[in-house]
């Protein structure tokens, strides 16, 4: 299984579809780091992702690395830097994250980086759901922003194009 960490926005994202159970199922156990926690249970109690308080493929960590992580706080929000932080200080193999700027940082440092749609495309590969484009549909219909540029690839990567 994969030594995997995320930020709220994949959590958030396949909470809002219900397919938030293909984390475990991808991954195994999934790092959170607190400020990802905080912001999932604590702020955002009753909101698509809190039901992670309650799951137990989760695993919350705090990070070590004050500096970095005040760095980072400079240009993403706080989740996203833990995250990124998080994945660096545990030599993560794949950092979960779908917001643009908070890829391009972990990029930087070497981070392998996949979001919601790839996950999606991921379950598909492995049978873990039959078609990528309804749920691509569901998210839009949530709000959830896709461009039609990402729509469209991730549509050929799925060979549903």
């Amino acid at each position: 299984m994969c030594h995997c960490q995320t930020n709220a926005g994949p959590l958030i994202a396949l909470s809002k579809i219900g397919q938030l159970a293909l984390l475990p199922r991808l991954f195994g156990t999934v790092v959170i780091p607190l400020a990802v926690h905080d912001e999932l249970v604590l702020h955002g109690k009753g909101r698509p992702g809190s039901e992670i308080a309650e799951a137990d493929w989760t695993q919350v960590r705090e990070v070590e690395d004050e500096t970095a992580i005040r760095l980072l706080k400079g240009q993403l929000g706080a989740g996203e830097s833990e995250a990124i932080i998080l994945a660096v200080q545990v030599g993560a193999d794949l950092l979960l994250m779908d917001e643009g700027r908070g890829r391009r940082q972990a990029e930087g440092l070497g981070l392998k980086i996949t979001g919601s749609v790839g996950i999606l495309i991921a379950a598909k590969r492995v049978g873990l759901v039959k078609a990528v484009t309804p749920l691509l549909d569901q998210l839009r219909a949530k709000q959830v922003r896709i461009s039609q540029r990402l729509y469209k690839a991730a549509q050929v990567l799925a060979e549903e194009a």
